[in-house]
């Protein structure tokens, strides 16, 4: 995994701008790459991942062990359906290549509005969407593992019915790239 998002991960994580101060959740951190990605530009931030798979957490935590030792990276084995963080805890919270798998779609994008600051936001990256580039291939193989695949103004509904604001989608047409944004109100 860490190889093979990486590309994708970069090319998402410049749609949205991260300050060194920033405070950011990954969910469904997987192999840990993309904290580690996330804590070289924020480096005076606090980074945390979350993922609901055991062996996940396990391979994060060993990715970033020195950030963990350095007090700047926090990995939690957690489901994006009840995030063991306050309200308003984080300026952004990433997800790359993971809520294909997310139980209920709007239910855990409001969980992830809950823990956000006013003003903070969400960022999806996925190579896998309707009406992508590789629509037919990735679709046989994402319904045999039951997950859910949405097309761009699909994810730009699913922000807005969740409740985010300045929503904006992305596309990269020539690799298959999506990438959806979305804030939380100010107040």
């Amino acid at each position: 995994m860490n190889m093979s998002h990486s590309g994708l991960t970069d090319w998402g994580l410049k749609q949205v701008p991260i300050e060194k101060r920033f405070t950011i959740l990954d969910v469904g951190c997987g192999g840990g790459r993309t904290i580690q990605k996330i804590a070289a530009i924020a480096t005076e931030g606090m980074v945390y991942g979350i993922d609901y798979s055991e062996g996940s957490v396990a391979a994060s935590r060993g990715k970033n062990a020195q950030l963990i030792k350095a007090g700047r990276v926090e990995i939690r084995q957690a489901s994006v359906s009840q995030l063991p963080f306050p309200d308003d805890k984080f300026d952004l919270v990433t997800a790359v290549e993971t809520q294909y798998y997310w139980p209920d779609l709007v239910k855990d994008m409001r969980e992830i509005l809950r823990v956000l600051k006013p003003g903070g936001t969400l960022i999806i990256i996925a190579e896998s969407y309707k009406g992508g580039r590789y629509d037919k291939l990735q679709g046989l193989a994402m319904g045999l593992l039951r997950s859910t695949r949405l097309s761009v103004d699909e994810h730009r509904e699913l922000f807005s019915t969740a409740g985010y604001t300045d929503v904006q989608m992305f596309e990269e047409r020539n690799k298959g790239w999506i990438c959806g944004i979305g804030r939380k109100r100010l107040t």
